[in-house]
């Protein structure tokens, strides 16, 4: 799976996620706001899960793959660029699920503000 495909997936699925908190939100009962922050947590808490088991497996795959090349070949120019890729694709992992999660704590946050924003409205 490529990482651009994971980023898009896993903001969609917040995007409806988000909709779906923005809807029982807009109910006029203190208790479904506080749900929808409920709700907004566990969500962030699932997603960033989520991706760093992404992450994880991405990992994991990139040193099979570098391993198998290796055993493959002896000392050749090709096991050379299997370890050089497998170094890049560890690398990119990590920075790919950081950024990734920065964006779920920024989306969530908004969500936390919009929430608190709705029970002050409703506390008046």
């Amino acid at each position: 799976m490529k990482p651009n495909y994971f980023v898009k997936r896993l903001i969609a699925g917040l995007f409806a996620v988000l909709m779906m908190v923005s809807a029982w939100v807009s109910m006029p009962a203190a208790a479904n706001a506080a749900s929808a922050e409920g709700a907004a947590q566990a969500t962030q808490d699932n997603s960033k899960s989520f991706v760093r088991d992404v992450r994880d497996k991405v990992k994991d795959a990139a040193k099979s793959n570098s391993m198998k090349v290796d055993n493959a070949t002896d000392d050749s120019a090709v096991a050379k660029k299997a370890k050089e890729d497998a170094a890049t694709i560890l690398e990119r992992a990590d920075k790919d699920a950081e950024r990734t999660q920065d964006a779920i704590d920024n989306n969530m946050g908004a969500v936390k503000k919009a929430v608190e924003g709705i029970k002050d409205v409703f506390s008046k």
